[in-house]
């Protein structure tokens, strides 16, 4: 009888080994925390269909940040939700306005990255990313009004604004607006590869922004006509690259975990930091079946994490990042 002369196994024969020969690690540096930050409440509250995350009141985010760096966790993103919506979205851009403040706010409490999503989905009252005409998203005046967004929200301390409504040229757009309003400084980490997906539902219940069926345009009851197919691959590969050359510092892959393969691709084609969003869905699928008994939670977060940064990510937005860092602290 043969015996095989290449034994795999002895490289997993101990803890410590496995730990020395392992290919790639998680590390609380690695994470960016989502904050849900809510106009008009007093106290936080747990966001239904999302357990574990809260809809934060403006005045609690100095204790929030504190936490945040006490975990480790360097940055945060943060989502307004606002008290009035209209057809234009105008409080995304209010200087003022809820997510203005939230940076303030966390700045002066911390020394956190700060990036801010720019996009109008739950500043409208119809719920899609841009202005409506009766020929649908009227690309062009979005820009002109997410422009507006990042200036304000670079104004209010952001380090990166996030546009994730998927126009074309939003990039383009906006660093033409923070360039000459005298925030070249400021960073521009663009939702580039943004997948019509159905594991946005409880995010979306969260910000209130499920888009709403519009009287003479029956195709804009979703997103399909500006998020991107799902089938798709070498569109993302062109997302990205035209974000690149219109001056993206960081491109995003969302999901993550359906579109492992876009993260690696893009990995392989482009030489910029490269972040991945593990989205809401991806985060309550494991929260309900760890409820639910039949998986461990802790394992799953650490596995499919590991995954998408094994993929090659360079950061992970996820909610379950002050979670992780908590664990990662007890191995």
């Amino acid at each position: 009888m043969s015996f095989p002369s290449a034994r795999l196994r002895r490289l997993r024969k101990s803890e410590k080994i496995r730990e020395l020969v392992n290919g790639v690690a998680l590390s609380k540096h690695d994470f960016v925390y989502p904050v849900f930050v809510k106009e008009g409440i007093a106290r936080k509250s747990e966001i239904h269909g999302m357990p574990g995350q809260h809809h934060h009141a403006l005045h609690e985010l100095g204790k929030l940040a504190e936490e945040c760096e006490a975990a480790g966790v360097p940055g945060v993103l943060i989502l307004g939700i606002p008290k009035r919506k209209n057809v234009l979205g105008s409080e995304a851009y209010n200087e003022n306005g809820i997510v203005q403040r939230a940076v303030k706010q966390v700045k002066e409490k911390s020394e956190l990255v700060v990036f801010t999503d720019v996009c109008l989905c739950q500043y409208t009252t119809h719920g899609h990313c841009g202005v409506l005409t009766k020929q649908g998203v009227d690309n062009d005046r979005t820009l002109r009004l997410l422009a507006k967004t990042a200036v304000s929200h670079a104004r209010a301390g952001a380090d990166f604004v996030a546009p994730s409504g998927m126009m074309d040229g939003q990039v383009k757009a906006i660093r033409d607006a923070l360039d000459s309003s005298g925030f070249g400084d400021v960073g521009i980490m663009s939702y580039s590869a943004k997948f019509a997906s159905s594991f946005y539902g409880p995010f979306r219940e969260a910000v209130e922004s499920a888009p709403k069926r519009v009287r003479g345009l029956p195709y804009l009851s979703d997103r399909n006509t500006y998020q991107m197919d799902f089938r798709s691959l070498e569109q993302a590969m062109r997302e990205i690259s035209l974000d690149i050359e219109e001056g993206a510092d960081v491109v995003m892959v969302k999901p993550a975990l359906p579109y492992l393969d876009v993260i690696r691709e893009a990995r392989r084609r482009f030489d910029v930091p490269l972040a991945a969003y593990q989205v809401s869905g991806e985060y309550v699928m494991i929260k309900l079946a760890s409820q639910r008994g039949v998986i461990d939670e802790k394992r799953a977060f650490m596995e499919t994490l590991t995954s998408i940064k094994r993929a090659g990510a360079n950061f992970i937005i996820t909610y379950a990042a002050l979670d992780v860092a908590k664990w990662l602290d007890e191995t």
